[in-house]
């Protein structure tokens, strides 16, 4: 197996050294290479082992059909030594293809049920390359896949290629611990060695302010969020109302713990109903500042039908009776949000600087990106949508169909993607001008793959569109903040090894 039709950039051969000397988590932002860094390390270790062969993972199919094309671009391998596993084929034609082939390419899911059924054995294979790897955390199959190629295999080698592992130093470690990691390889777009290939992407803010109405009813529900949370606090279950969505669901899931060990404390009953409750309204103003005014109104109307104790009592609260006495009628006035018309005349103006200029709109609800892709083809504007597959009979796109609507998108048959979260991981999507945050996450990881969809062969622009006052701007600061702080504890880490100090570092 030989290199083809490419040149190492020098940060590229000094990760991949570092690669080849032990198991490394390489992090690095979207479009810089990780992918060719993982091959040049696979040729190499091919060299070393020539009976050896190589196991390529990644969580979808349409990525690891990629990662099938880049090897056959890359190297001198033929289609029948590069092979993409999946669920799909026989158990009997995959131990066949595993026997035959030199590269393995599948999801972590495919190969973790195969080893338990013995039909794969990793004993002969000299490399597991795990992308995405900021998911080998909890239960998922790398954690398994990993264990078991370390058992298996007589000269095991683990890469870890991710843009970001989390801005958590529990998560982080999590990741390395789970895939056995000795090595951390760094590089920022501000890294002198990075910066050369780095396209420009400026930032543009675009605030939306919520009609009067509207603000009236955002107030009414955090009025109730503030009682609640006052209650919680009264009763010691959380220690200030300066409290995160995250503390609320641990709390929530500490207090369901206690129930079911038989600990039914009439306080902790309470609790959890108040916890619910929070949850619930937090969710209701999040929807009411971001999505469509029908979705927020299909979700009070839910709650209004529950015959959960939380709910029932929750909407009691004279806020949302108040609340209630109003939905026909802001729902019948507001058609789109005024989130959905700031986007359009953002998009409109794109297209009218060069009506070739491409971009791709991140929404994180499902039915948010429908909506989205509809209301742009109503207003003339050439627009797809790029979901994940259907779960228990809901709206989804088949492997195949997302791969089409990636290779009509780099063939430039519509101007705009709106993509939920799968058009954050790795896909290689072709280069856009224009990346534009309809909601704001407060994940650092997904904020980072966000932005690497633009500025990596031409300079771009990300555009974020926030409701004023909002969770929008709280989860934007958040995921800058987060951002921060993983990049200095992975340069920390990194350093700590260089040094071989890193137990020093961790206490």
């Amino acid at each position: 197996m030989q290199l083809k039709n490419i040149e190492l950039r020098e940060y590229q051969k000094n990760i991949a050294n570092t690669c080849l000397k032990g198991n490394t988590l390489v992090v690095l932002p979207t479009g810089l290479g990780k992918t060719i860094i993982a091959i040049y390390v696979a040729v190499k270790r091919i060299e070393q082992f020539p009976d050896g062969k190589i196991l390529f993972m990644a969580p979808t199919r349409p990525l690891n059909a990629q990662h099938v094309k880049s090897f056959l671009q890359f190297t001198d391998l033929s289609s029948e030594e590069v092979v993409l596993i999946t669920g799909k084929i026989r158990p009997e034609k995959r131990i066949e293809l595993y026997k035959k082939a030199r590269v393995i390419v599948a999801t972590p899911q495919t190969i973790a049920n195969d080893l338990k059924e013995n039909r794969i054995h990793l004993e002969n294979f000299v490399l597991a390359v795990f992308d995405e790897a900021h998911r080998a955390v909890k239960d998922y199959s790398y954690t398994e896949v990993a264990k078991a190629y370390l058992i298996q295999a007589k000269n095991p080698l683990i890469i870890g290629l991710t843009a970001s592992p989390g801005g958590e130093e529990e998560r982080i470690n999590e990741v390395m611990n789970n895939l056995f990691i000795k090595f951390v390889e760094i590089r920022t777009e501000s890294d002198p060695d990075v910066r050369p290939y780095v396209k420009e992407v400026e930032r543009e803010y675009v605030y939306v302010e919520l009609p009067s109405d509207l603000e009236e009813i955002r107030k009414k529900l955090l009025e109730v969020y503030d009682e609640i949370l006052e209650w919680l606090k009264e009763h010691m279950f959380i220690k200030s109302k300066d409290v995160s969505k995250k503390e609320l669901l641990n709390l929530q899931n500490s207090l369901i713990a206690s129930y079911e060990r038989g600990m039914e404390n009439p306080i902790n009953i309470w609790g959890m109903i108040k916890v619910s409750q929070a949850l619930k309204v937090l969710y209701a103003i999040e929807l009411l500042e971001t999505q469509e005014i029908s979705v927020f109104a299909d979700y009070l109307r839910e709650l209004q039908a529950s015959k959960k104790r939380a709910e029932k009592l929750l909407i009691t609260h004279k806020n949302f009776r108040e609340i209630f006495s109003k939905l026909d009628e802001i729902e019948k006035k507001y058609k789109v949000h005024p989130k959905m018309e700031k986007l359009l005349s953002v998009i409109k103006a794109i297209l009218k600087e060069n009506e070739k200029n491409r971009a791709i709109v991140f929404a994180n609800y499902r039915d948010t990106v429908e909506k989205i892709k509809n209301f742009l083809l109503e207003s003339g504007i050439k627009a797809e949508m790029l979901v994940g597959q259907a779960k228990k009979g809901g709206k989804g796109l088949s492997q195949k169909e997302q791969i089409e609507i990636v290779r009509r998108f780099a063939n430039n048959e519509f101007n705009v993607l709106v993509c939920s979260s799968i058009g954050e991981e790795g896909l290689d999507i072709a280069s856009v001008n224009y990346a534009i945050f309809y909601d704001a996450v407060p994940s650092e990881i997904r904020a980072i793959q966000r932005r690497g969809r633009v500025g990596r062969q031409t300079e771009g622009k990300v555009i974020f569109i926030l409701t004023k006052g909002s969770r929008d701007q709280a989860y934007f600061f958040s995921s800058l903040i987060k951002e921060k702080k993983m990049k200095r504890m992975l340069k920390n880490i990194r350093n700590a090894r260089k040094k071989g100090s890193l137990i020093d570092w961790l206490k």
